[in-house]
Parts: C-alpha cells; sequence; structure tokens
C-alpha cells in the first residue's frame, strides 16, 4: 500500500532521515518505535506533504506523493492524526468532525461516516454542542481521531496517540486503534510507547537518530535483545 525507499530529510545541514526505508502493508498496524528525537514525526510528516525530502520515494498504491500537496496526499486516503490532537478548539464537536469531511470527495458520505465514528466513540455524540475546548484529553483525543476518519482513510497514520494521556485512556486508545484495524484499516502507528505499540503491531520498524535500527514482526522486535535494554528496560 505505502512504499517509502532511501528517503532522506534535512533540517538546514542537519539529517533528521537518512536513507530510510519501510513497506505498510493493506491491512496491517505497522509501527514505527523510537526515542524522542530520532525522526518518527519527520517521517509522519513528510508522507502527509508537510515536509519535502532531498531524495528518496514515497509511493501510495502506486502514486508517487512526493510532489504532491497535503490536501492531495488527504485525497487520496493518507490522513494523519496529528500530534498534540490539534483540534479546533472554539468550534463544537460537530463542527470538528464536518471540518475532517470537507473534501469533496467525502462530502457526501459525512452523515454515514459520523455515525460510524459515534460507534466507535459514544461520547462524542453525548458531547456534540459542546465546544472542543472542554473536552477531556482522553475526549479531545477521541475527536481527533473522528475528524480524521471522516475523511474516509484507506491509510491513518497516527502520531503520539498517548502522549500527554492517563494510563488508562492510553489503553482505550489502543484498544481503538485495534478495533479499526479489525474493521479494515490500514495503520501507521508512530508512538513512544514501544511496548504497546508492539504488542499490537502486525510488524514494526525500530527509528535511531534517522535510521532504521532494525524491523520485523511485533513480536520479533519486542523480543530482540536490543529492544529490551535499550526501549524496555529488561
Amino acid at each position: 500500500m505505502l512504499k517509502i525507499e532511501n528517503l532522506s530529510v534535512k533540517y538546514g545541514a542537519f539529517f533528521a532521515l537518512h536513507d530510510v526505508s519501510l513497506d505498510i502493508q493493506d491491512g496491517a498496524i505497522t509501527a514505527l518505535v523510537g526515542a524522542n528525537g530520532a525522526g518518527k514525526s519527520t517521517l509522519i510528516n513528510t508522507v502527509s506533504g508537510l515536509l519535502k525530502p532531498v531524495s528518496g520515494r514515497i509511493t501510495f498504491n502506486d502514486t508517487s506523493l512526493v510532489a504532491l500537496k497535503g490536501h492531495q496526499i488527504a485525497t487520496l486516503g493518507v490522513v494523519q492524526v496529528p500530534e498534540g490532537r490539534r483540534i479546533f478548539p472554539d468550534m463544537t464537536v460537530h463542527e470538528n468532525l464536518l471540518m475532517g469531511g470537507f473534501s469533496p470527495n467525502v462530502r457526501s458520505r459525512r452523515m454515514e461516516t459520523m455515525r460510524e465514528v459515534f460507534e466507535l466513540f459514544p461520547i462524542l455524540e453525548e458531547r456534540l454542542e459542546q465546544q472542543a475546548r472542554t473536552l477531556s484529553g482522553g475526549e479531545q483525543q477521541m475527536l481527533s481521531i473522528g475528524r480524521a476518519l471522516m475523511a474516509c482513510p484507506k491509510l491513518l497514520m497516527f502520531d503520539e496517540p498517548s502522549l500527554g494521556l492517563a494510563p488508562l485512556l492510553v489503553r482505550d486508545i489502543f484498544t481503538s486503534i485495534e478495533r479499526l484495524k479489525a474493521q479494515g484499516m490500514t495503520i501507521l502507528l508512530v508512538e513512544q510507547n514501544i511496548s504497546l505499540s508492539l504488542q499490537i503491531a502486525d510488524y514494526a520498524y525500530v527509528l535511531e537518530t534517522g535510521n532504521i535500527a532494525l524491523h520485523g514482526t511485533g513480536r520479533e522486535v519486542m523480543n530482540n535483545e536490543h529492544t529490551r535494554k535499550a526501549y524496555l528496560g529488561l
């Protein structure tokens, strides 16, 4: 579905990503894990069109994404749930969700898609006319995911969905991600919570200082000695 080949991205003279390659399979959860500053958000923002690479290729269902703008990439079905939620705080929950389904190719399905969002997150229907700023942190994350789902993604990319959430809420968000996968959604999960990510991932990559350090199934990466010592404290 999504193929990243020899991708390099720079900030000035600094390489944030160097010769990175990933292959994201249809219908799978692919985890990209690593420490703060490893380049995880840089990669997801480059796929989204927010950053441009200095070299390498990104193809989605055989369509090159490198020269496309962010809204064009989203229209193809590559949609990001951004780090820090980035909801519209002064809009209602309803208005935030409608904004997610604003693109002409999905606008006619907004009511149907919104019902699907409410099945996943019933609390959003209860809060429909509340300003987004009044929601709890967990509810805001649900809204951010719901807004992304309104775009009818084929590939849904999560950037640090557990950030700033209490452990119980983190578990709820990860359960929601598993439910989306069970419904056939293809997911790229960029996350610092390595243990939880590897538990639900079909395949995983470990990113260290802009390079892929290792990759394999979620279980293989979880049981790798380097992962256990460097990231899991085992």
